[in-house]
């Protein structure tokens, strides 16, 4: 029965809503990818308060709300009502909720604290939480770090072991840790530390790295265990390094490959080394989150790794060479690995449409979750063939998951929970869904592809959808055990639609010509 509900919601406002949508079509920018085995999709939208990095405990989702101080949990793809936790946080300019990740139930967090929120920062802390599985306890402060209004850093990641490491940028301070020589400082510049830095968190030894500028990005190759990271340039020159233990990055000497003459000025620190970066943008884009590919479905990213930024919305993709430390590239002029100011990026870029992208993580699942400041929304990219597995197993709901953005949507799931749990469990039932897919998949593929497409048009579907699917929980409070049962309450809810779908329409109509 609720494909005869569909069919006849669909038949009346499908045609009115394509012509609406066409005149709105590219109005607004949506993520899209430019390779057709990976699509994207909304997981979780309208999100609150500068969503920053997000990390998977189990199954679920704990993100940081930047500047609330807030944690907050998504389970099944649906953001729970109460936060998990709530601290003191100053969350001026680039201050305030910055990093979380986890180990098993531990879970990290750095923050700038402090005694109330938007009060005086305390500076910048990391904390390590219990979880239960709906709070964040038991508090233990790892570690105390200075704090400024930009370059506070903030991004972690685990490392094959389990160690933890956490960056954190210059704060706007120049002393030995950012290579300047002794004879240049003066005051507490001279003994001012844990700034421009690399930290192996929970341990006695010493950086794992130094001289960086301002980072927003940590990852871990999972063949490896190579520590990569992001770092964001002054006006030029933005990297991507592999960074091995006791690594120099060369801030504030150097930004992108160095010369003869930066590597002469640069005064050298204890015993660690300088490296080129693996890539660079001489026109800054504020590259942000990284993470490594491992679908299950597909291997041919195996050798991939992602990267965000935050100044133009592109998501990145790069290919490792045969010994996984540095990039191979197909175009000449990305030899020099570094993309000038005249040269394309049409190799790398893999998405677009992004908004400001804060993290990227990949999920127990597999899949990649891009999380965007600037969108309030956490979008998930997965193997495409996993979209169609699932819609080729009775059926799947193309249009609804379209519409809401995931499959996990609660309105989907109710959908399938109906087709399933009532409608295949009877005779009439199963006869209908058979005629009703041979109708439904001659036009859903299209329209769903439509849908991700153009914004507007998909708010317009939701528009229509939405009455119809709340009718249908009325299903839930009734038994449909039987095939007369099934039939009864079909035929009644294909009548409370046709009133509202097109009996209060007409009705409406009559009285305006009257």
């Amino acid at each position: 029965m609720k494909s005869l509900i569909i069919i006849s919601i669909f038949l009346i406002g499908f045609i009115s809503i394509n012509i609406i949508s066409y005149a709105f079509a590219g109005v607004f920018d949506e993520p899209t990818l430019n390779v057709k085995d990976l699509i994207v999709e909304e997981y979780v939208s309208d999100l609150c308060c500068m969503i920053t990095t997000m990390t998977f405990v189990g199954d679920d989702i704990l993100f940081l709300q930047k500047s609330d101080g807030q944690v907050r949990l998504i389970q099944n793809g649906i953001l729970q009502s109460e936060s998990v936790l709530d601290v003191n946080v100053n969350s001026e300019g680039e201050k305030g909720m910055l990093g979380i990740t986890s180990v098993g139930s531990s879970v990290y967090l750095y923050f700038t604290e402090s005694k109330k929120d938007g009060g005086d920062a305390l500076g910048n802390r990391i904390y390590k939480y219990d979880w239960d599985g709906e709070k964040l306890i038991d508090p233990i402060l790892l570690e105390e770090l200075p704090s400024s209004v930009s370059h506070n850093g903030g991004a972690m990641v685990v490392g094959l072991d389990d160690q933890v490491y956490a960056v954190i940028g210059d704060t706007l301070r120049y002393a030995l840790l950012q290579n300047k020589p002794i004879e240049w400082l003066e005051g507490t510049d001279i003994d001012f530390k844990d700034n421009g830095v690399i930290l192996e968190l929970e341990t006695e030894k010493p950086y794992f790295a130094m001289g960086i500028r301002n980072s927003f990005g940590l990852a871990i190759d999972p063949v490896t265990g190579n520590l990569w990271a992001t770092e964001n340039g002054d006006d030029d020159f933005d990297e991507i390094n592999l960074v091995p233990e006791k690594f120099n990055s060369g801030w504030i000497v150097i930004m992108g490959p160095a010369t003869e003459a930066e590597l002469e000025e640069l005064p050298g620190y204890e015993d660690y080394a300088y490296d080129d970066p693996k890539f660079t943008w001489e026109k800054v884009v504020a590259p942000t989150g990284l993470t490594f590919a491992q679908f299950h479905e597909i291997d041919d990213y195996y050798n991939s790794l992602f990267v965000g930024d935050c100044n133009t919305g592109n998501l990145y993709r790069f290919e490792l060479n045969e010994n996984r430390d540095g990039f191979e590239f197909s175009s000449d002029f990305l030899q020099d690995n570094m993309v000038n100011k005249n040269e394309t990026m049409d190799e790398i870029i893999i998405g677009t449409g992004f908004g400001c992208i804060t993290d990227i993580e990949r999920g127990p699942d597999g899949f990649l979750y891009v999380v965007s400041l600037s969108e309030s929304t956490i979008y998930r990219i997965l193997p495409a063939n996993t979209v169609d597995a699932a819609d080729s197993e009775g059926g799947g709901c193309l249009v609804a998951t379209a519409t809401y953005g995931s499959e996990l949507a609660p309105q989907v799931q109710q959908l399938r929970v109906i087709r399933d749990n009532f409608l295949l469990q009877t005779e009439s039932g199963t006869s209908f869904m058979g005629i009703f897919n041979d109708f439904y998949y001659s036009f859903s593929p299209v329209m769903a592809d439509y849908e991700r497409e153009n914004p507007v048009f998909r708010e317009m579907v939701k528009i229509v959808i939405t009455p119809m699917i709340s009718s249908l929980s009325i299903l839930n409070y009734v038994d449909m055990d039987s095939e007369s049962s099934v039939l009864v309450y079909g035929i009644s809810l294909i009548i409370l639609n046709g009133m509202m779908y097109v009996g209060i329409p007409l009705l409406a109509i009559m009285r305006i010509r009257k």
